[in-house]
């Protein structure tokens, strides 16, 4: 009888420790994840989590290799905390311990994020099989701990696809390009060899962010010769620039191109080389 006792509070003991925890995750049949993002410019891996949210793994083009992991939460925290992130064992992986992984700082209004090292950690933990979980109190019933789990169930064929589009991003950001000082050879509209290679990941940025909407070249000259002469050189310099991103592809309205000649110097002309840094077209992108 005693021993029955024993049984039935021990029960009621591990229900009553795990009444005020809420849990979400997708389960077997519902677990999906997707290359929802797949470009030269960003590569995104998504996992949606029923009545939760979402959980994106992402990485952009970049001069470094990059990785970041948001949890897009259906309703936003509403004060400062922390939460816990482990690598949990699936029931079907018996005798593994947890482990913990990292915190995770949330902020009232933002969907959390995490860097590089922790990002690639859990995606390691997912490749081996573990769920990465994140727990933290509810800021809407003190009571109450939120514990968000990622599956593993149909990971493995997203996250090779993932892989491979992260290897194929551009080595460079927008904001390498997004301002860019071309120079030419003396009296000529000519690029220099940097500036070839310069352009030529421009257009290729261009080519594939198709957003952006309107770039804008200004052609400048130094100040040997007539004024006249050097603004028809500058205006030149411009539309060799315009006509050659037409030529490989871009749309010509999104291209405006002028010419200043002499004016808005940026060096001195009585050096060689203070004139070869005015002989120059810039462009200009900008996103909103």
């Amino acid at each position: 009888m005693k021993k029955t006792l024993l049984a039935i509070s021990l029960s009621i003991f591990v229900s009553q420790s795990h009444a005020g925890i809420r849990q979400y995750q997708a389960d077997l049949g519902s677990s999906q994840w997707q290359l929802t993002n797949a470009s030269r410019l960003e590569c995104t891996l998504s996992h949606n989590i029923p009545n939760y949210g979402k959980a994106k793994f992402y990485s952009r083009a970049n001069r470094n290799s990059n990785m970041e992991f948001e949890l897009d939460m259906l309703r936003l925290p509403d004060n400062y905390s922390l939460a816990q992130v482990r690598a949990i064992a699936p029931n079907w992986k018996p005798g593994i311990a947890e482990r913990t992984i990292a915190d995770m700082k949330l902020h009232k209004q933002f969907s959390p994020d995490l860097p590089k090292k922790v990002a690639w950690t859990m995606l390691s933990e997912l490749e081996q099989g573990m769920n990465p979980t994140f727990y933290y109190d509810d800021w809407y019933n003190e009571n109450d701990r939120i514990a968000v789990g990622l599956s593993t169930s149909r990971f493995n064929k997203a996250y090779q696809e993932f892989i491979g589009c992260v290897g194929n991003l551009l080595n460079y950001s927008f904001d390498d390009i997004a301002y860019t000082v071309l120079n030419f050879e003396f009296n000529s509209d000519q690029f220099t060899k940097a500036s070839k290679r310069r352009i030529a990941m421009i257009t290729e940025y261009l080519s594939l962010d198709t957003e952006l909407e309107l770039v804008l070249v200004d052609g400048f000259t130094d100040s040997y010769g007539g004024r006249a002469t050097n603004q028809k050189t500058s205006e030149q310099r411009a539309n060799k620039i315009r006509d050659y991103f037409v030529k490989n592809g871009i749309d010509p309205s999104r291209i405006e191109a002028k010419g200043y000649g002499e004016k808005r110097h940026i060096a001195s002309n009585d050096t060689v080389l203070g004139r070869a840094k005015n002989r120059r077209v810039v462009i200009r992108m900008d996103k909103e």
